[in-house]
């Protein structure tokens, strides 16, 4: 069983390929995070597999996101005990292998390793995202990674990664979060046409809808989903994000590009 976050496309698309070839099930974190919050006694907590669970998410600081770690915590996972983790980053995964690692003797699952790729950089409220052809090439090149890791998987066997760190002591990623996982500085402009297409697709359920107008509760994790979908690029965080490209990824490998919009293509999935 695949399990994915995603907040921009990327551990979408890596998680589908890696289903593909393990022919296993495809299942959204996101989708199960939001029910848990706007219908917890209904929501899933427990998952059956004869298969691997298989992870895979962003790394954040150089650890799986905090709300994957809270989310994999508040699960049962049954039948199956081994768990393999794939980590998409922009550069590096640190020491997300020990934090991995660490969630799996919580769970009481058999860590069989973690492996990562290089995917085009998304987190536009502290990075700039590369431009389309880039972008493009930076996926190609990430492919044979994530197909070589998935015919390991498939086969049963460890798998190990190649982007592994030093990362940061943990008062590090402490304080990476209290500076800059927060959602004050989000805003929209005056184009925003109030589709709510940035409140339905938050995981956290984070975005409310108020006069016509988005409004962030305080309950943010940074996954840039909002500010990626939003079809008319009305949101900003700050100043940071002027004149930044949006990057998303849709499910079937195209890129957003300004004002595009199809709804049916950024809820497939998420």
């Amino acid at each position: 069983m695949v399990l994915y976050f995603t907040g921009t496309g990327n551990s979408r698309f890596v998680a589908q390929r890696i289903a593909e070839i393990c022919e296993d099930q495809l299942l959204s974190i996101n989708k199960m995070m939001r029910q848990r919050r706007l219908d917890p006694f209904n929501a899933q907590y427990a998952f059956t597999s004869d298969k691997p669970f298989v992870i895979v998410c962003p790394t954040y600081c150089w650890h799986l996101p905090q709300a994957v770690e809270d989310f994999l915590l508040n699960s049962r996972f049954l039948d199956c005990r081994d768990m393999y983790f794939f980590l998409t980053c922009g550069s590096e995964t640190g020491n997300a292998r020990d934090h991995a690692k660490e969630i799996c003797r919580k769970l009481e699952m058999r860590f069989r390793g973690l492996s990562s790729t290089r995917m085009p950089e998304n987190f536009i409220t502290l990075f700039k995202a590369p431009e389309p052809d880039e972008a493009v090439a930076i996926i190609r090149a990430a492919l044979p990674q994530v197909e070589s890791t998935a015919r390991l998987i498939s086969s049963g066997r460890d798998i190990t990664d190649s982007y592994a760190g030093r990362g940061v002591p943990d008062f590090v990623r402490r304080l990476f979060y209290r500076l800059f996982i927060h959602d004050r500085k989000f805003r929209v402009k005056e184009n925003c046409t109030g589709c709510a297409t940035c409140a339905k697709l938050c995981p956290t359920v984070n975005i409310r809808m108020k006069n016509g107008k988005p409004v962030w509760t305080g309950h943010c994790i940074q996954c840039q989903s909002c500010i990626a979908v939003c079809p008319v690029n009305a949101i900003e965080f700050g100043l940071r994000t002027r004149r930044r490209r949006r990057y998303y990824l849709f499910a079937d490998g195209r890129q957003k590009f300004p004002v595009e919009r199809n709804e049916e293509d950024l809820f497939t999935d998420d």
